[in-house]
């Protein structure tokens, strides 16, 4: 399913950089963002997949929500972004807020220990060279370039392993459904808000995903929030208040790779 989710997003943002008249990069540029795509979104999304099969989702998902403090400290070491008191302050109420809004977690093998921690690896690194690498080719044409190869990846794998596709209608609705709404709305929208406040800043905002998760939770299949996830959503809230409060732009020196 991962690869028609993708060939159908990868369809949808040639069509829009068809539309919009942009360029696809050249050389150095395109094969970093073939990386991002190939290496970075696929060894991402492949290990937690597999964690989530070993270990239970809600520990999966907490240890993924490692990755904003990995992105702080490669930022600060290779960007040269500081941890200021604000931000780490944010930081530190963005990782709580997410464990409190996961849950209680707790079991699983080792193995899935480690490729959620893988995970939240790729992660890092992806938004890492994303950030100096997406703001020269703009996030339109980045977004096309690192579905489109996820997709190829994906469609390789496809052939090796022969999973079962949806058998009905019902099923290919929500296929298309991730592909524009999951994949080429979210892509596209992080890497918008990537070039704007930097890495650091943006993965501690998108620990909101998990307070998103639970209110849909709620509001769409009826499940209760506790009060330690409307303390966790609470938390989270207060890091983004802060972080908009102290949020630069991030703006590459270098000149754009060729």
């Amino acid at each position: 399913m991962l690869a028609a989710r993708f060939a159908i997003a990868a369809v949808c943002m040639v069509g829009l950089l068809t539309l919009r008249r942009e360029r696809l990069p050249r050389g150095r540029l395109l094969l970093a963002l073939m990386a991002l795509g190939g290496i970075g979104y696929v060894g991402q999304s492949f290990t937690f997949f597999t964690a989530a099969q070993l270990i239970p989702a809600s520990l999966a998902s907490l240890l993924l929500y490692v990755y904003p403090a990995i992105v702080a400290v490669l930022a600060a070491v290779f960007l040269r972004q500081p941890i200021t008191g604000l931000r780490l302050l944010a930081l530190l109420a963005a990782m709580a807020g997410s464990a409190l809004t996961v849950g209680q977690a707790s079991g699983g093998t080792p193995l899935g220990i480690a490729m959620a921690l893988a995970s939240a690896m790729f992660y890092s690194c992806y938004i890492i060279v994303g950030s100096r690498v997406t703001p020269h080719a703009g996030a339109v044409a980045s977004t096309t370039v690192i579905i489109s190869t996820a997709a190829l990846v994906y469609a390789a794998l496809t052939v090796v392993q022969r999973p079962p596709f949806p058998g009905d209608a019902g099923g290919w609705a929500a296929v298309v459904a991730l592909a524009l709404v999951s994949t080429v709305l979210a892509i596209g929208t992080f890497f918008a808000g990537l070039q704007r406040v930097g890495p650091a800043d943006a993965s501690t905002i998108s620990a909101l995903e998990p307070l998103v998760t639970v209110v849909l939770a709620a509001m769409v299949l009826g499940e209760t929030v506790t009060p330690g996830q409307m303390i966790g959503g609470a938390l989270i809230l207060s890091a983004v208040v802060v972080l908009s409060r102290v949020s630069g732009r991030l703006v590459p020196r270098e000149a754009p790779p060729t």
